[in-house]
């Protein structure tokens, strides 16, 4: 079991995860089509966005906290 300390950053984690994965996937469809080669075109596309997309998280999450905090009245 992990501890629970690491929870949010598992959560960054998993989320960037799919999150790049899903778009990833969408994206190199409309470039590509499924081409043969679809398979490969996503898988890198998707490791090298996810590359971006776990830093990105980790930095945008307490920003989004805080504007979403001020939005419904808690900030």
């Amino acid at each position: 079991m992990i501890p629970q300390r690491y929870g949010p950053l598992l959560f960054s984690l998993i989320l960037s995860g799919l999150m790049s994965l899903l778009v990833s996937g969408i994206s190199t469809y409309r470039a590509a089509g499924l081409a043969p080669d679809f398979p490969g075109l996503w898988c890198g596309a998707w490791l090298m966005a996810w590359l971006f997309a776990f830093p990105a998280v980790l930095l945008v999450t307490p920003v989004a906290r805080r504007v979403v905090g001020w939005l419904v009245g808690q900030g």
